[in-house]
């Protein structure tokens, strides 16, 4: 695959429950997409090392993966959450 192939994924910050539609290459890292999400939920100003991110219902413990390296499809979708629970009131 090549850098310049253009595809989407879909992105679900569920600190605010948005589902997003973000465009990516396969030379996009987990990171990256984690920042992208986060901006495009307006959460930009936050704590990067606050939130994980989960694809196929497992955490992605090594975010300098490329999209490629995880063998991401066309409109795959992400879940980005904060690291830690939050206490209900």
């Amino acid at each position: 695959m090549t850098d310049t192939l253009l595809k989407h994924v879909r992105v679900w910050v569920t600190d605010v429950w948005d589902n997003l539609r973000v465009p990516v290459t396969p030379g996009t890292t987990v990171a990256d997409l984690k920042v992208a999400g986060l901006e495009r939920a307006m959460l930009g100003g936050a704590a990067l090392r606050e939130y994980s991110v989960k694809y196929r219902g497992g955490l992605v413990l090594d975010e300098t993966r490329t999209l490629e390296q995880l063998g991401v499809p066309d409109d795959a979708p992400f879940i980005i959450l904060p690291t830690r629970r939050r206490p209900v009131s």
